[in-house]
C-alpha cells in the first residue's frame, strides 16, 4: 500500500483523539465553567497536534488522510473554542467570522488545487503561525476571564490579522501551483 494512502497511523489516531476532545472543551467551558481545566484540555489538544506532526514527519507516517484530518481537528477545535468564548467576549465575533470565511475559501481552493494538480498539500509555515496566534488569543481569553474589553479587541485584531495574512499567502501559493500544473 502506498504510504500516502495509509489510514491507521499514529498521527491519524492522534488527530481523531483531538476531534474527540472538541465536545469536552465545549462542555468544560460552557457546561462546567471550569476555565483552568478547559485551558488544560486545549493545551493537551495542542500537544497532541505537535506530537502527531513530529511522528508523521520523523517516521514517514504522512498520509493524504492525515493532511486532511489534522487541519479538520484544528479548525473544529478553534471554532468550538471561539464559540465558547463568544458567550463572554464580544470582540471574538471578528475572529469567528474571519475563521469561517477563511476556512470556506481555503476548502474551496484546496479542492480546486487537488483536482487540478492531483496533489494534497500540507500546511505551510504561515498557516501554523496563524494557528499559534489564534490559540494564544483563545488561551488568553480562557485563562484571563476578566480581560478588559479593549485588550480583548486588540488580541482579536492580532488573531484576525494573522489569519488574513495566511489566507493571502495560501491564495498566492495555490495560484502558483495551479499555473505550474497547467504548463
Amino acid at each position: 500500500m502506498e504510504s500516502n494512502r495509509r489510514v491507521m497511523t499514529i498521527p491519524n489516531l492522534l488527530s481523531a483523539f483531538r476531534i474527540l476532545l472538541v465536545p469536552v472543551i465545549a462542555w468544560l467551558y460552557c457546561g462546567k465553567g471550569d476555565y483552568p481545566l478547559t485551558a488544560g484540555v486545549l493545551l493537551l489538544s495542542g500537544a497532541t497536534d505537535i506530537v502527531d506532526g513530529f511522528i508523521a514527519r520523523r517516521f514517514h507516517m504522512t498520509s493524504d488522510l492525515g493532511k486532511v484530518l489534522d487541519p479538520v481537528a484544528d479548525k473544529l477545535t478553534q471554532a468550538v473554542a471561539l464559540g465558547c468564548l463568544l458567550t463572554r467576549f464580544p470582540a471574538v465575533w471578528w475572529l469567528m467570522a474571519v475563521l469561517v470565511i477563511k476556512e470556506a475559501l481555503m476548502a474551496a481552493m484546496g479542492i480546486f488545487v487537488i483536482r487540478r494538480t492531483g496533489v494534497v498539500y500540507s500546511a505551510a509555515w504561515h498557516g501554523k503561525l496563524a494557528a499559534c496566534i489564534l490559540y494564544a488569543v483563545i488561551l488568553t481569553h480562557i485563562v484571563w476571564y476578566n480581560i478588559p474589553a479593549e485588550l480583548s479587541a486588540c488580541f482579536a485584531a492580532a488573531g484576525t490579522a494573522g489569519m488574513l495574512l495566511s489566507l493571502t499567502m495560501y491564495a498566492t501559493q495555490n495560484v502558483r501551483r495551479v499555473k505550474g500544473s497547467a504548463q
